[in-house]
């Protein structure tokens, strides 16, 4: 019972989707949890906040109902607790399925914590930990731990006036007043939440522009968009200090412009990136070491291992090319369960891993940027199309863009970014674009639906491949 095939440490997105692929295949698979399997993106990020997220897309539908629309919708209020309780519902079926899924797969699951005590042995610790003990794994351990928000010292997190990524749902009530400390997806979309539900609204990045990960020109479009809907965005600007008051947060920003600004706000919601968790694990009885980031570096990205053989790591504890994405750890466990199967399996391309930020207006891309494809070394063709250039685009009247950056001479898709209404939706087409290679004049060639906000994309390829339609 304890000589498993595989043990996976970490029940998130690629620690289960490792567990599952892996028991499909007909291996015996231990998942060990010291929570609850689902990880921070079930629980505590990319579900609950997405609920949230939809919650406040209603508030601003009635709001545009009213003042485009002609519609004469009222809202009384925000039922703080009915939301919650939907938001929560939600959570929890989710988390009911992917456990149904691991007990029909055959997943022995055990909660605990474990620890490393050899290259193929963990032993499993915890007072509410049935089934904990010593195991060995015949084919390999997967590390699976995933990451917690960073925190800044002297702002140690309370849960109500300093709050991060991880219990800012959770944090009681709606306040009138928010400064979000990091303009990466995770405080963009925080701040849109908030505003939407009424919130004086601080965004503070200390990048030369918020979503510094994004092309310049989506960039530009989300504050544009951001500022329209009232939010303060202040983007290389750098918080100074903050001080704890009796109803909230005093903080001092120096702006871009040199300038010393006070900020008061009821809650400072710290979103300045996660850092891997290895604490305890035991790293060192299998052989390994974190690098200077806290990161799990595979010695072989094609299979995900580390330098001792059988040892794989997905998810968070990835650095860089890997995304720190739920999505991307999806692909990482396929890949691993696979490996450990003795089967074949590509390598993630995490060039055509897609990147949303589900703010509003949202923003969607994959593949480089036009600045970064430059400085690889590119000659580029750049093609863009606002959505404001067809008619869905004008119904929803959020403004955004569609631009693509392909090789110079109707060469390769190098990369596809959307700003605006639902384009999270939009950009799995652009995945498949950019992941196969394709050329502007591939994709020209195929007809977009008319009205929709995807006959942009189509409009920006048409441009591309010499084949101009509606644009000037």
């Amino acid at each position: 019972m304890n000589t498993p095939d595989v043990i996976v440490v970490g029940g998130g997105t690629g620690g289960y989707s490792t567990a599952l692929r892996a028991a499909a295949l007909g291996l015996d698979v231990v998942l060990v949890e010291r929570d609850k399997v689902g990880g921070t993106c079930l629980h505590r990020g990319c579900v609950p906040s997405k609920a949230m997220l939809h919650a406040a897309e209603l508030v601003d539908g009635i709001a545009e109902a009213r003042e485009r629309w002609g519609v004469k919708a009222t809202l009384d209020a925000v039922d703080w607790p009915a939301l919650v309780a939907t938001r929560d519902d939600i959570v929890a079926r989710n988390h009911r399925g992917v456990q149904a899924h691991l007990a029909h797969a055959g997943v022995r699951v055990v909660r605990g914590s474990a620890r490393l005590t050899g290259v193929r042995t963990v032993r499993v610790e915890g007072e509410t930990a049935p089934g904990a003990g010593d195991f060995t794994a015949r084919r390999g351990i997967v590390l699976a731990t995933g990451s917690r928000p960073r925190t800044l010292p002297g702002l140690e997190p309370d849960g109500r006036r300093v709050v991060t990524s991880d219990d800012a749902l959770f944090a009681p009530g709606l306040p009138a007043s928010v400064l979000v400390l990091g303009g990466g997806a995770i405080g963009v979309e925080y701040a849109s939440f908030h505003r939407s539900m009424g919130a004086e609204v601080t965004l503070v990045e200390a990048a030369d522009r918020i979503v510094p990960l994004e092309d310049a020109d989506v960039a530009r479009h989300l504050t544009r968009g951001l500022k329209k809907r009232g939010i303060n965005v202040q983007a290389g600007a750098r918080l100074l200090d903050a001080e704890l008051t009796a109803d909230g947060v005093r903080a001092r920003v120096r702006t871009a412009r040199g300038e010393t600004r006070t900020v008061a706000a009821e809650r400072l919601l710290v979103a300045v990136g996660r850092v891997p968790v290895t604490d305890g694990l035991g790293l060192a009885a299998a052989g390994l070491a974190t690098d200077e980031r806290g990161f799990v570096a595979p010695a072989d990205w094609r299979r995900l291992e580390t330098a001792v053989p059988g040892v794989h790591v997905v998810g968070d504890l990835l650095p860089p090319p890997s995304l720190g994405l739920a999505h991307a750890s999806f692909a990482e466990g396929l890949l691993v369960a696979e490996t450990l199967a003795g089967l074949p399996s590509p390598p993630v391309d995490y060039a055509a891993v897609p990147r949303v930020t589900y703010s509003s207006p949202q923003t969607a891309s994959v593949g480089l940027g036009e600045a970064e494809a430059r400085a690889r070394g590119h000659e580029v063709e750049v093609g863009t199309m606002p959505l404001t250039a067809v008619a869905k685009g004008m119904v929803h009247g959020q403004g955004g863009m569609v631009k693509v950056v392909a090789e110079a001479g109707g060469g390769q898709v190098l990369g596809v970014h959307l700003v605006g209404p639902h384009v999270s939706e939009m950009i799995a087409e652009s995945q498949l674009i950019v992941g196969w290679d394709a050329q502007p004049s591939d994709v020209a060639r195929h007809v977009h639906p008319h009205p929709t906000l995807s006959e942009a994309v189509g409009e920006a390829f048409l441009t591309l491949a010499g084949r101009r339609l509606h644009q000037q």
